[in-house]
């Protein structure tokens, strides 16, 4: 299959170099480039790519808000954020707006080649622990610095489903949680796809924020 990607960026040269290395790829095709955030989520509406790969600080729309359009206008795309920084207050923003991940745009066109492929097959590109650590490093920039109460949501749970919310929430990998709950692996992967549904979420990062959010996990 291929993997169908749009590009949002406002610097064209860089456009053009993340271009030049994706259309290198069997798998791969850039379908469409553009240069702030509006364009982007009129693109992805039309064009309806995989994985987006969006910069961050564009003129106008920028790349936080164009990702909540995008979440809303194409479910089934993929955001992949591309910021400066790698504690840039925007990470978080992006994650919370729904993005499936993020890069920084000094990344070694392998990583990022891998990071969309992970993307497009519905993973996260970046791990649960370094996700909740990024939460932790940022609760000063989440609105009035004060985190919302338990979500409603959490009585469509299980008591298993709960317990292994938790423990996605404190960065443990499939392996890591099925040897704690003593689980097979393959049992909590199928909890996993259930929190995810009943939960309305797209992917493990947005289990991670859910369960900071929900204060299920407390920063260290």
């Amino acid at each position: 299959m291929t993997i169908r990607i749009l590009i949002a960026d406002d610097e064209a040269l860089l456009r053009m170099a993340f271009g030049t290395v994706l259309e290198a790829q069997p798998d791969m095709a850039p379908v469409g480039e553009a240069a702030d955030g509006a364009e982007a989520v009129r693109l992805a509406r039309e064009l309806r790519p995989d994985v987006v790969l969006m910069d961050v600080r564009m003129p106008g729309t920028d790349g936080i808000e164009a990702t909540r359009g995008i979440v809303r206008a194409s479910p089934r795309s993929r955001v992949l954020i591309l910021t400066t920084f790698d504690l840039d207050e925007y990470a978080f923003a992006g994650l919370n707006a729904g993005a499936s991940g993020f890069l920084l745009k000094n990344t070694r066109p392998e990583e990022l080649l891998a990071a969309i492929r992970s993307v497009a097959a519905g993973d996260a590109v970046v791990s649960p622990r370094i996700t909740r650590l990024l939460l932790e490093n940022f609760r000063p920039h989440i609105p009035g610095g004060v985190l919302p109460g338990p979500d409603e949501r959490l009585r469509r749970l299980t008591p298993r489903e709960r317990e292994v919310l938790v423990e996605v929430g404190r960065g443990l990998s499939n392996t890591e949680i099925a040897a704690a709950l003593y689980l097979a692996e393959a049992t909590v992967k199928s909890h996993l796809g259930r929190i995810l549904q009943k939960l309305e979420l797209r992917d493990r990062i947005q289990v991670v924020i859910f369960a900071y959010e929900s204060r299920l996990i407390h920063p260290a």
